[in-house]
């Protein structure tokens, strides 16, 4: 949690947030997209459950666990420490297959004597068994403090909370603040968050640092790098939806990327303020008809990483930005399995000359990403011209089946292909090829979930991503472009 004897350089937003009594709230919103590979909403637990039953005193404590086992396979993804071409799609890579077993283990224990007052505290192993990657991304040891905090406040008398120590955020659909959960440790912030709520309105205000993983040690929040934010959402302004605006505050210093020590990157020197506006339908509204949408516009300032190459190092560049996504879906009610179809664009600015003094390339933030451009996690909300297509179905009750076919386009060619991770594409053949055109690929993900009880969650899926004309033209006089695969399979247990 925060420890005041180590606060640096107080962010002046944080103070402002305070001084005006702004509000906090991780109230989920309304979601109508297709399913994808990731965790479902934790429940209450088979032994908070039992303990319950057998005694009321065990109503103001939550105790309980989840288990998740993963197995993945993928041909063709970049093995970092194999050797300096060991990137994605590269034909001659030296490490082709790479199959890796993923275990999460979570504790928590809460208490609430009081309505109006609540202790958490939640630990976290995260195994990475065969993997050949170097560091091995996925593995944070041997157990470490994923979520502690104190809550006080949030009654129907006091609808006003405040919530400080290390936390998950998450806000709308995660395009740009996610707990990113599919990960195998996930992400959490140290901050503090206000909360109002009241009828069919909330506002929420947060100021806090992210904490960066390091394996074999104790899990710290990144001090040069403070992550604030005014998030609203209402049901009352527009009919039938929920409409949501905010405003998000990224300010980080010289030593951001450091921070953590050797091996370990923060965000490199930024100063990024977003803007935006998000909407959803409310379910069964409109006649098995859905829509949402997301537009963001940026400003501030913004660094790159050092010894980027076609690119101005060691400067803050004046940064302008903006993002768009929109998706409208129907769900076929009265037929079988409920099949429910969608179209949906994404599109995030890029940057046609790196060479200059602005930066144009849209950031977005502390995405979980892994959720809208791909489940394969090759690309981000960056750079990006990115349609798809989706169909989901029901066969039974507990199952069901996603198809989700995306094709991508980088903005401009004048700008590099970004990662999931949001880092440049820029080694081994990649970075600025205007002669490649702007066509990257294609992704096709066929996932499966079913949920037998509240309990229990067994996944699989497939993606396959056809390499496009920029990555084969990377690779066209280094050996080759291949295809990647990927399939999975998981199991999670809440107990």
């Amino acid at each position: 949690m925060i420890n005041s004897s180590r606060r640096r350089n107080p962010n002046p937003f944080f103070s402002l947030l305070l001084s005006r009594g702004a509000m906090y709230s991780q109230t989920p919103a309304v979601q109508a997209s297709a399913p994808v590979a990731t965790s479902p909403s934790a429940s209450a637990g088979l032994v908070n459950d039992w303990l319950r039953e057998q005694d009321t005193n065990f109503s103001s404590f939550e105790l309980g666990g989840q288990f998740r086992m993963r197995y993945l396979d993928q041909t063709y993804f970049a093995v970092p420490g194999a050797g300096a071409t060991a990137v994605d799609f590269r034909a001659n890579t030296p490490v082709s297959g790479n199959d890796l077993l993923l275990l999460r283990t979570r504790v928590h224990l809460g208490w609430s004597p009081a309505d109006w007052f609540t202790v958490y505290g939640a630990g976290q192993n995260s195994e990475d068994i065969g993997d050949a990657r170097r560091p091995k991304p996925q593995a944070d040891g041997p157990f470490d403090l994923h979520q502690g905090y104190v809550n006080v406040g949030g009654t129907e008398a006091l609808p006003v909370s405040l919530k400080v120590g290390r936390q998950e955020l998450s806000y709308g659909d995660e395009r740009l603040i996610g707990a990113f959960d599919w990960d195998n440790i996930g992400r959490t912030f140290e901050s503090a968050k206000l909360h109002y709520e009241q009828g069919q309105l909330w506002v929420d205000a947060f100021s806090g640092r992210v904490v960066i993983p390091k394996d074999g040690q104790f899990n710290q929040p990144n001090w040069n790098d403070w992550f604030s934010g005014v998030y609203s959402s209402s049901r009352a302004v527009v009919p039938k939806t929920e409409l949501q605006l905010y405003f998000l505050a990224d300010n980080a210093s010289v030593n951001s990327p450091t921070a953590i020590g050797t091996g370990v990157k923060g965000n490199t020197p930024r100063d990024i303020y977003t803007v935006g506006m998000r909407f959803q339908t409310l379910p069964g509204k409109l006649n098995g008809w859905d829509f949402n949408g997301e537009f963001a516009g940026q400003f501030g300032n913004f660094e790159y990483a050092a010894k980027t190459p076609s690119a101005v190092n060691g400067q803050r560049l004046n940064h302008v930005a903006f993002a768009t996504h929109i998706e409208g879906g129907y769900t076929f009610s009265k037929v079988d399995w409920k099949p429910r179809a969608a179209l949906g664009f994404d599109y995030g600015s890029g940057d046609d000359n790196p060479s200059d003094t602005k930066h144009t390339t849209f950031v977005n933030l502390f995405a979980t990403n892994h959720k809208f451009y791909g489940s394969m996690d090759f690309l981000s909300w960056q750079n990006t011209l990115d349609p798809y297509f989706k169909v989901t179905v029901a066969p039974v009750k507990g199952l069901t089946i996603a198809a989700i076919y995306n094709a991508f386009w980088m903005t401009t060619t004048g700008d590099f292909l970004y990662q999931a991770n949001q880092a440049p594409r820029t080694t081994s053949g990649y970075g600025i090829r205007s002669q490649g055109g702007s066509f990257a690929g294609q992704e096709l993900d066929l996932i499966a979930t079913y949920s037998p009880t509240k309990f229990l969650q067994i996944q699989g899926g497939y993606g396959h991503f056809l390499t496009g004309g920029y990555i084969n033209h990377t690779f066209q006089k280094l050996g080759g472009s291949h295809d990647a695969d990927w399939v999975f399979l998981q199991a999670q247990i809440t107990l």
